[in-house]
């Protein structure tokens, strides 16, 4: 167990859910714990809220489903007002229905999956967009950039079966097709072939980080039958510097979805410059997902108190100025949780010739 905060039995606990050893995405969770830690010092330095510290009780998750229940089973019996994080979707749905089953609301930080939960309920709220909205974006940009022939290279897992039904459907709707490729018995060369078969003009990689991500990437850059191949990720593997620390020039290029506006405002840009200072590298948009995480649930206690009845009625009541946009939540056809629907979606790419840096693709909401 790791904790942030005052230590102190005064304080307003809240559990944190972060990815911190494997299988998890590592850096993802580095990211969204770092942010989730920033504002809770910030906080705590201004006073705390309503008098208390805020003290931040963290647990690895490692992408595992059934460690998040017994996270969310540990941190209920230790009092914590609320539930914050987590990156991997199948984790925070796993986390999700147990904080629903035991009345404790959950701000989930960063997961996408359009249904955290089976039914609707009042416990759980999301700042990420519903994997629908933002994957159709992403269709939307291969078909005005005239592609019609689409591949994905997937593996087994609800989540990427969603993201697979999402850009079927869109591409569809477009008049392109989608072939859908599963890795379970196909090593990277063999998925080249395959790609020559099908005569796709696009690879999206619906596959895990590091591997086979990278593998892939490399086999597709190395074959010279598939030089005009375009990959993607919509799935936002290139975010994060272990992708260019990987591939070097193979890492450019390649579009994918960050849930992040093209400038941010100046409580964004100064908490960005914090979090490089924190983390030693330029932050992700999941360190500021988890940095608002904290904002809101914050203004939550702040305003509504730290019953946790009272916080989990106080979603569609949320007002607060985010470090990516004015945060609100909402109630949409598509998801059982409440939502933050304006949260940005911007389709980037890491910048050819100099991997380090990223440039705009597309900018939505």
């Amino acid at each position: 167990m790791e904790s942030t905060g005052s230590g102190s039995e005064e304080a307003t606990k809240i559990g944190a859910l972060v990815p911190l050893t494997r299988p998890g995405w590592v850096e993802a969770g580095r990211h969204l714990l770092a942010g989730l830690q920033l504002a809770v010092s910030e906080i705590n330095g201004a006073g705390g809220v309503g008098g208390k510290a805020l003290e931040l009780l963290v647990r690895d998750t490692a992408a595992d489903p059934q460690k998040a229940v017994a996270a969310v089973d540990d941190l209920a019996r230790l009092g914590v007002v609320a539930i914050a994080g987590e990156y991997h979707s199948v984790v925070a749905r796993a986390a999700a229905i147990r904080a629903d089953e035991l009345g404790l609301p959950f701000l989930c930080s960063s997961a996408v999956l359009d249904r955290l939960t089976e039914q609707p309920t009042k416990w759980v709220a999301r700042l990420a967009p519903p994997q629908s909205r933002g994957w159709q974006i992403y269709a939307d940009f291969l078909s005005r950039a005239g592609h019609d022939r689409i591949a994905v290279a997937s593996q087994q897992s609800i989540y990427w079966a969603s993201g697979v039904h999402i850009l079927r459907d869109r591409l569809k709707a477009n008049g392109a097709t989608l072939s859908d490729i599963s890795m379970s018995s196909l090593d990277p060369s063999m998925l080249c072939d395959q790609l020559i078969d099908r005569r796709a003009t696009v690879l999206l990689l619906l596959v895990g980080q590091p591997e086979p991500a990278i593998s892939i990437v490399k086999s597709v850059r190395n074959d010279g039958r598939l030089s005009t191949l375009k990959i993607g990720a919509p799935a936002g593997q290139p975010e994060f510097a272990e992708w260019a620390t990987l591939l070097g020039e193979d890492s450019a290029a390649i579009p994918f979805l960050r849930y992040r506006p093209g400038h941010l405002n100046p409580l964004g840009s100064r908490v960005e410059r914090a979090l490089w200072e924190k983390l030693g590298e330029a932050p992700s948009f999941v360190a500021l997902e988890g940095y608002d995480t904290i904002v809101v649930l914050a203004q939550a206690i702040r305003s509504f108190g730290t019953d946790r009845n009272s916080i989990a009625e106080s979603w569609p009541h949320i007002e607060v100025a985010g470090t990516r946009g004015h945060i609100q939540f909402f109630r949409t056809p598509a998801t059982t949780a409440w939502q933050w629907t304006d949260a940005p979606i911007q389709i980037a790419e890491r910048t050819p010739g100099n991997p380090a840096q990223f440039r705009h693709v597309l900018d939505s909401g």
